[in-house]
Order: C-alpha cells, then sequence, then structure tokens
C-alpha cells in the first residue's frame, strides 16, 4: 500500500524567505493577500485547493508562466 505524503507548509515563512521575497510578492502569485498570507504563516490552516497549488508550485509541475497566466 502506497503511503500518503502530507502536505506540509508548516513553514512556509522560511521557504518564502529562501526565495528573498516578502509577503506580497510571494502570495500574490497566488491570488492571496499579503495579510492572508500572514495569517497562513502565523499558523491558520491553509485551504486545501491553495495547499495543493503550493505544492504543484514548489515541485516544479507549475511554473511562475503558469502563475502569471492564471492571474490574466
Amino acid at each position: 500500500m502506497a503511503r500518503k505524503k502530507k502536505l506540509d507548509f508548516s513553514d512556509i515563512a522560511t521557504a518564502r524567505k529562501k526565495l528573498n521575497l516578502n509577503q506580497k510578492d510571494f502570495w500574490t502569485r497566488y491570488g492571496v493577500t499579503q495579510s492572508g498570507g500572514s495569517r497562513y504563516e502565523s499558523g491558520r490552516n491553509i485551504p486545501k485547493p491553495l495547499a495543493i497549488l503550493l505544492w504543484l508550485h514548489q515541485s516544479g509541475k507549475v511554473t511562475d508562466k503558469d502563475l502569471a497566466d492564471a492571474q490574466k
């Protein structure tokens, strides 16, 4: 039986900082306001659709261009 891989974004702020992005620039890519992103970074649960998008982007299955195109 395959082991389920849990989406873990408990340290999303560190991941964002490693990219040298402020909250506004990081979260806007995903359609989230800076204040919403701040709440997620402070421990509020990230909604599953957003968590999936974050995982797809961080794993390289969704590119920066894909995110930008989706915002248009």
